[in-house]
């Protein structure tokens, strides 16, 4: 994790951000009369927004969790998911591709 002085941050900012998001390593920046505030990419972030959605409910973690534990042990399988051309399948069913 980086930390920047606000001053730092201000002088090579357009670099912290560059660092930011290709790194996907968050920066502290420090105030000295103010609250520290850290910098992280849209893309960090956004998968952070998603991770607490996923795990806002007991039963949605608990099921992520133990998925998890079963991919670990080993007890997975694969399962070949159909493909087909959609349009096709459309005239089968009597849709128009347009």
């Amino acid at each position: 994790m980086n930390i920047l002085t606000f001053s730092e941050a201000r002088a090579g900012f357009k670099q912290a951000l560059d660092a930011v998001c290709k790194d996907h390593e968050p920066t502290i920046i420090t105030r000295q009369r103010g609250e520290h505030v850290v910098m992280i990419s849209l893309e960090d972030y956004n998968s952070l927004q998603e991770t607490l959605h996923l795990l806002g409910t007991p039963t949605n973690a608990d099921r992520l969790r133990q998925s998890i534990a079963e991919f670990k042990a080993g007890k997975t399988s694969v399962k070949e998911l159909p493909t087909h051309d959609t349009e096709e399948e459309g005239k089968k069913q009597g849709r128009s591709g347009k």
